[in-house]
């Protein structure tokens, strides 16, 4: 996508200190590695692609708050988000490599670790394993309101994560329902998530706001990649204005009751306030 790269962990070591300069706050941090595999045994790795980003970026900018995306999608070679057996995801037999991913990504310095991968337990696995290792201290910030959602197209094309076969519909939510999404909230507070997370966010507006309502943790929210595109690919054919689109756009987020927003637009974003 047009201003979005894949950077290398000396690269992202100078990024950051740039990035913390113009008053962006945090990043996440999604993993490539240089191999794959049916377990994604590489997103697991002490001295994998994430934790070796993590340890760099801390190095150079140790006030930036560092997250990481924890979820097995990246690193298999078919796509999903867990261990396949036959043509279906294994919820049970996922968790422990979440649970490892994420230990490996808080031994490392991240500041906050994100499942996103909608597995069932997934939160209370993360938490227990951290906490069993004196990690105690670490948030999780969890995607407890993920949709099976088209807008992820451009993200999945750069990490190389799109299904072989099948979707995720499985384990990711319904568009049309709103009340799971609360439901699998609640469930996720319960089992020790310190923040929570709603993608993608313009089409699911909604879903801030009835988040805002009814908890008291921090509600995030992800202007994710095909939201991006969208504007972007607009703003080239000459169709808006790219600058006044953007910042209503985060502005509706906020609005909504977003205390946090990852976007693609946080450079952007934040060279325009900085104005």
């Amino acid at each position: 996508m047009p201003g979005v790269e894949r950077w290398s962990p000396d690269v992202c070591a100078e990024k950051a200190r740039e990035w913390l300069s113009l008053g962006i706050g945090g990043v996440l941090l999604f993993g490539i590695p240089a191999t794959k595999d049916a377990t994604g045994s590489s997103g697991t790795d002490a001295n994998g692609i994430v934790p070796t980003t993590i340890k760099a970026m801390k190095d150079a900018a140790p006030e930036l708050v560092v997250i990481t995306d924890v979820c097995l999608c990246e690193y298999t070679d078919h796509g999903h988000c867990g261990v396949i057996e036959g043509s279906e995801v294994n919820n049970d037999k996922t968790l422990p490599l979440l649970a490892k991913q994420a230990l490996a990504h808080a031994r490392a310095g991240a500041d906050i670790v994100a499942p996103s991968d909608m597995m069932d337990g997934r939160v209370g696995a993360i938490r227990d394993a951290l906490d069993e290792a004196g990690l105690s201290g670490t948030p999780i910030l969890s995607y407890a309101a993920k949709y099976a959602s088209a807008f992820y197209g451009p993200f999945r094309e750069a990490a190389g994560s799109t299904p072989r076969e099948g979707n995720r519909r499985g384990y990711q939510m319904d568009p049309a329902n709103a009340r799971e999404a609360l439901r699998e909230i609640r469930l996720d507070l319960d089992e020790g998530a310190d923040l929570i997370m709603v993608k993608p966010a313009l089409s699911y507006l909604d879903v801030v706001a009835k988040a805002r309502e009814i908890v008291e943790v921090p509600v995030w929210a992800y202007n994710v990649s095909g939201e991006y595109a969208m504007i972007k690919a607009a703003a080239a054919r000459g169709w808006l204005d790219e600058a006044a689109i953007m910042m209503e756009t985060l502005v509706s987020i906020r609005r909504a009751g977003a205390d946090a927003i990852v976007t693609y637009f946080a450079v952007d974003a934040a060279q325009a306030l900085s104005r």
